[in-house]
């Protein structure tokens, strides 16, 4: 049996073969239709269980082939497997279009809301009706036949489009190699750092380091290399990957232009003035302009400590580095010495304290005192061997859903840290299906036969991913449209995620999962207080920068015309002006490799991530208030946010939990800006 066809149990990784793509997706694509016919039938009564029902069932094993398929694209990337995704792409593109464009379905689901039964309906089920409504408004069912082939193939083609652009920067960044032979020339950088360079240049027969622009070989050159001129080859290498000074093959240019064409004329068939409006209908924010305002409040209380942040690296890197004139290629190591100077301590030091197992073990003690819930090691297909699998159970012992954890980069492998969902929750015939998450990380693998060591940064980010997963696993929602991560509304979606970076800065949550990689000590309190004391450090350069991607990206998609004479980089400029109190070369092209907004789900939704922040923070300063490990608290949180996921509005859900409105005030404080800065 074609392993993409079974639905009763874990994704069969070890049988996947590219080439049983194809197959598997025209037959369910076959069963899908067959569905479609049969709800829209005449004689099928318009009920939950004859109508909505079936098509969740049948879309769902259709979802589940093709997760596969575009999770091992992302991870185990091949020329074969690349060319059955793109191969299955536009089929499946086109169906999800065509549902969304079905008449008789969208007649349907309003004869369904305004009927007896709807009334007696679960809240859950309430909500997947609404959410159907809305996205059969927004997926052109009520355009002209016309206009509806049309929207067809704007969707089909920026679904092409979208996978082109995130190719490219794969590819562009798998391509650039760098072979340093010179000792002096690589002084400065980590121990660990510089053994993996000289095992990957082993590898290839070669003498010397090896470094590439996968961030565990990239960071730790920008951070650590004394030599300035290596700095300055990378940072060039980085920043102009997928544009026009390499491959034309890979050159993002003309995918964005097509791109945002595209978008504009998917938005205004749908009578919306611009794409922002078209993409924050189902979002919590309502228009282009609440967030332009919210960005522009946050961006002018930042510019000041941005303004004061490089006054100080600039001054720090004349005085202490005989650096006259601070270039892009400085900021990272100009920042990594300021700190040592001013903190007398490195994210190096500190590294040597977060072994992979001790960090897992500490981050899974967390939940099972926030929770209440545990996490052991699990038995799974696997796609790669670096991949772990985990089941969540409860106190009971009653497993409560499954995750894969694949940790470390490596070629083929998209960068970047994500949570995507394997399997949903729902109730079926045979009892509840439990949740299967996939997080995925970009970390250095262990080297020299010690463990894999995190950064704290990096100790962060697992959290964050970690928090999704759990939003994801956590759910106690039976219908799959709105279980977990599902219908949540995009705005809010980082809530959870944010939420738990927050525990990374506390001591008792802290120092359990920590142990020193040679002598085996726990992170000294001393230590810890530095790092505390250095959180803030050039927050204010953070978030402008944060803003900068934000504000780029709403302009991007309200403001700025694709068929008149500016480009992308023009309105980038223009916001660089605006927010930016550091402007990179001429040459940098940042926007080629902007994969949030051109190859993942964030166009005009990059704010999402400053705006839920807002909400996480606000959420988090509850557990201050009334003990950071308070399981009442987390239970709480567990209950209002994390199991009712898509099933009600984000915002009832966070009123549900704090008992107000959200503020700002817990977010500029926890980010040291709560006081205006003197002028």
């Amino acid at each position: 049996m074609n392993p993409l066809l079974d639905c009763s149990g874990l994704p069969r990784f070890a049988e996947f073969k590219p080439e049983l793509v194809a197959p598997a997706i025209d037959a369910l694509l076959a069963e899908c239709r067959a569905t479609v016919d049969q709800v829209t039938a005449e004689s099928t009564p318009v009920t939950w269980d004859t109508f909505v029902q079936p098509l969740i069932d049948a879309n769902e094993r259709l979802g589940r082939a093709w997760g596969q398929t575009a999770h091992l694209n992302a991870v185990v990337n091949t020329p074969a497997l690349r060319e059955a995704y793109n191969t299955a792409l536009p089929v499946i593109t086109q169906y999800w279009t065509e549902l969304g464009q079905n008449q008789v379905l969208f007649e349907r689901y309003k004869a369904l809301a305004h009927s007896a039964e709807y009334a007696n309906l679960s809240a859950a089920r309430k909500k997947i009706v609404e959410n159907e409504l809305r996205d059969f408004r927004l997926g052109g069912a009520e355009l002209s036949p016309q206009n509806k082939a049309r929207y067809r193939e704007v969707r089909e083609r920026l679904a092409e489009l979208s996978s082109r652009f995130s190719d490219n920067i794969l590819d562009a960044t798998d391509a650039f190699t760098h072979i340093e032979t010179d000792p002096a020339r690589v002084a400065g950088i980590p121990e660990d750092a510089l053994e993996a360079a000289r095992k990957a240049a082993q590898d290839q027969s070669k003498d010397g380091w090896q470094f590439t622009l996968k961030m565990p070989s990239y960071l730790p050159v920008m951070q650590y290399a004394q030599n300035r001129e290596l700095r300055q080859l990378m940072y060039h290498a980085y920043a102009t990957r997928a544009a026009e000074f390499g491959k034309p093959e890979w050159n993002n240019t003309l995918v964005m232009a097509e791109m945002l064409k595209l978008r504009r004329e998917l938005a205004r068939l749908l009578d919306f003035e611009h794409f922002a409006a078209y993409s924050l209908e189902p979002k919590m924010a309502k228009t282009a302009e609440e967030v332009l305002v919210f960005l522009r409040d946050l961006g002018q209380r930042a510019k000041p400590y941005a303004e004061r942040d490089l006054t100080e690296l600039k001054a720090f890197a004349r005085s202490e580095l005989g650096i006259d004139e601070l270039q892009a290629w400085d900021v990272a190591y100009a920042s990594e010495r300021l700190r040592i100077a001013r903190y007398s301590f490195s994210d190096q030091e500190v590294k040597q304290y977060f072994t992979e197992e001790q960090v897992l073990t500490g981050m899974f003690g967390l939940i099972e005192r926030l929770y209440g819930i545990t996490v052991q090691p699990d038995q799974a297909p696997l796609w790669h061997p670096d991949v772990r699998f985990y089941a969540l159970t409860d106190r009971s012992g009653e497993k409560i859903g499954q995750f894969y954890l694949d940790m470390y980069a490596r070629s083929g492998k998209r960068g970047g840290a994500w949570m995507d969902d394997a399997i949903a929750r729902r109730r079926s015939n045979a009892g509840i299906q439990a949740p299967v998450a996939y997080l995925t990380c970009n970390f250095s693998p262990p080297v020299g036969g010690k463990p894999a060591l995190l950064t704290h940064d990096e100790v962060s980010t697992l959290f964050h991913e970690f928090g999704h997963g759990l939003h994801h696993l956590l759910t106690r929602v039976e219908d799959l449209p709105v279980a977990g991560i599902s219908g949540v509304e995009w705005d809010a979606v980082e809530l959870p995620s944010q939420f738990m970076e927050n525990f990374c800065w506390e001591w008792d949550v802290l120092e359990p999962m920590t142990q020193h990689v040679e002598t085996g000590a726990r992170l000294p309190r001393a230590l810890f207080d530095k790092m505390l004391a250095a959180k803030n450090f050039q927050i204010g350069m953070q978030t402008v920068r944060q803003l900068e991607f934000s504000l780029f990206d709403m302009l991007l998609h309200s403001q700025y015309d694709p068929e008149g004479p500016q480009t992308p980089e023009d309105i980038l400029a223009q916001v660089r002006a605006e927010i930016a109190v550091l402007v990179p070369p001429a040459y940098n092209r940042f926007a080629n490799s902007f994969s949030h907004i051109f190859g993942g789900g964030y166009a005009a939704g990059y704010y999402s991530y400053k705006w839920a922040e807002v909400l996480s923070a606000d959420a988090y300063s509850l557990f201050e208030e009334r003990g950071i490990l308070n399981p009442e608290i987390g239970q709480r949180f567990r209950d209002e946010i994390l199991a009712v996921g898509g099933s009600r509005p984000a915002m009832d859900s966070f009123r549900a939990f704090r008992g107000r409105e959200p503020k700002i005030d817990a977010l500029l404080r926890h980010n040291g800006m709560a006081q205006e800065l003197a002028a």
